[in-house]
């Protein structure tokens, strides 16, 4: 094959990879916002997915966001008793 005849399936293919990283970073800004603004959202996390949840509290301590943590496992041991 020609050079010539692979540059539209290379940018092809290179269209579909940008568009699957875009994807990506509006789901994971899209997944922190719903663990930023919902807690009842985080249980649901902590339920499912509590490495995920995990990484989440983290971020927020590396950013210097402390106690989100210990809020939330106080509420949530509240609402069970």
């Amino acid at each position: 094959m020609a050079p010539k005849a692979l540059e539209p399936l290379a940018r092809r293919l290179l269209k579909g990879v940008v568009v699957v990283e875009l994807l990506g970073v509006f789901g994971a800004y899209g997944l922190f916002h719903m663990m930023n603004t919902s807690r009842n959202f985080r249980n649901t996390m902590k339920r499912r997915f509590p490495s995920i949840l995990e990484v989440y509290y983290q971020s927020n301590e590396w950013a210097g966001l402390y106690g989100l943590r210990e809020r939330d496992h106080e509420a949530w041991s509240a609402k069970q008793d």
